[in-house]
């Protein structure tokens, strides 16, 4: 496909911070041919702002786009093709951040473990992949429900093991510098219910971030929502998890504001900022 360009300005990409002095419309949002509703926002976003959007349909595309600043949206396998040759640093929080956090922003026991180990679990557990879905998040009964075979799956595959819980409400938030940019409540009770952000969503997010925000990345997507006990009424909040801003739906949120996120979360790896390389994926890991 040949890319198409935007004539509007920048606006608030964060793209020209690292004084490389590139000109908007020299750079490129490139996404997977995997059409979603948050890839058509992000690319009309970034079109009005006067960044090239590109489709990836092969190795023509990476040969056009070669030597140009390139930002990415979409999955990781496909990632995991074309970084090295198109000069991306694709951010991602550590896969045992969620363990470490104090409990008081989960209310629940997490273990980062491997898939081996909870192939032993005998009680109910949600196990998910710390950034992937190789192995569908769920609650499962015991670990000989889990997968033993299939791609990417093996025994020491880490995964996230974790208390059972419902959370009545779970909201999506797009953070870079520390600060909420945006966001969008996604589900309740389970079940997909996009809707605006709320203040409680919000400030949980800002309490969160300014305990332990120095433990992510500078450009992330956090989910976080309001446990429902029904032996206790209170609203007590917590950390879902945190995503991959690169490969997260945007629901309600602005999608001018989810680009700025993107656009720091997946570029060149020639404007990293020193902070963040310690959060650059390994391409083997993808």
């Amino acid at each position: 496909m040949t890319p198409r360009t935007g004539q509007a300005d920048m606006g608030q990409a964060g793209t020209g911070e690292a004084g490389t002095g590139t000109a908007a419309a020299e750079r490129v949002l490139l996404t997977s041919a995997q059409t979603t509703s948050t890839t058509t926002l992000l690319a009309e976003a970034a079109a009005r702002r006067g960044l090239t959007t590109a489709v990836l349909e092969g190795p023509g595309t990476l040969e056009r786009l070669a030597g140009r600043p390139v930002h990415w949206y979409g999955g990781p396998l496909a990632a995991a093709r074309i970084a090295a040759p198109l000069g991306l640093a694709l951010l991602e929080p550590g896969d045992d951040w969620l363990a470490r956090l104090p409990e008081e922003f989960t209310r629940r026991r997490i273990e980062l473990t491997t898939l081996a180990e909870a192939w032993t679990l005998r009680h109910p557990a949600f196990v998910k992949p710390p950034a992937d879905k190789s192995i569908p998040p769920a609650v499962y009964p015991d670990g000989s429900r889990l997968p033993r075979t299939g791609e990417r799956i093996g025994p020491d595959m880490p995964v996230l093991v974790s208390e059972p819980v419902t959370f009545a409400a779970e909201y999506r938030l797009f953070v870079r510098d520390g600060e909420v940019l945006t966001g969008s409540r996604y589900a309740r009770f389970g079940r997909l219910d996009p809707a605006p952000l709320t203040d409680g969503a919000a400030a949980f997010a800002r309490r969160l971030l300014d305990a332990v925000g120095d433990t992510l990345p500078s450009a992330v997507a956090l989910d976080v929502g309001p446990i429902a006990d029904p032996y206790d009424p209170a609203e007590h909040w917590a950390v879902v998890e945190a995503n991959l801003p690169w490969f997260a739906h945007c629901y309600a949120a602005d999608p001018e504001r989810v680009l700025d996120v993107v656009l720091r979360a997946a570029g060149p790896a020639a404007e990293l900022a020193e902070a963040d390389r310690r959060f650059v994926r390994a391409l083997t890991d993808i």
